[in-house]
């Protein structure tokens, strides 16, 4: 779903372990391309519904394996380099808009599997420190990856109290 702006609307997926690590995954085909499960959100989806629906497409969890711990307020936009732009596409996406969310993996990280659907993202994946993937990500995405890491930086609070409910 494109917006009005040209903006792909999207949800992004920061998935943290117990011990505050992120996940990260490398594209298939791309030596050097590590990014966070992320997708589109379909014209009949709510971004939470998109969310649950990456997850297990990108990386095989469902929701039973995590637990939300939080959500950016606003969408957060990054534009494409010119070349990645599809000039002959209607509509013409410039870039994507996010909405981003926080998982805590609750299962166990065995159940993490790159080849749950027919078409794979990944091709690996591994752990990382929090900060990490703002310097391993493609250029133009490095801000979007810096204001989702700095806004839900509280809510790893969140992934230490068992008894709170998600949001």
């Amino acid at each position: 779903m494109i917006d009005e702006n040209g903006y792909r609307l999207n949800v992004g997926i920061i998935l943290v372990n117990r011990q505050n690590q992120l996940f990260l995954g490398r594209r298939i085909g791309h030596d050097d391309a590590w990014q966070f499960p992320q997708g589109g959100i379909r014209s009949h989806e709510t971004p939470q519904q998109a969310l649950f629906r990456e997850l297990k497409e990108e990386i095989g969890l469902e929701p039973r394996h995590v637990r939300i711990l939080g959500k950016t307020q606003d969408w957060l936009c990054y534009n494409l380099p010119r070349r990645l732009i599809r000039h002959n596409a209607s509509p013409i996406c410039i870039g994507q808009k996010q909405r981003w969310f926080m998982l805590g993996l609750v299962g166990d990280e065995q159940a993490i599997n790159l080849k749950a659907s027919d078409s794979p993202e990944f091709e690996e994946w591994r752990w990382v420190p929090y900060w990490q993937p703002v310097h391993e990500v493609v250029s133009f995405k490095k801000d979007v990856y810096q204001q989702a890491l700095v806004e839900l930086e509280q809510s790893l609070i969140r992934y230490w109290q068992p008894h709170q409910e998600p949001i």
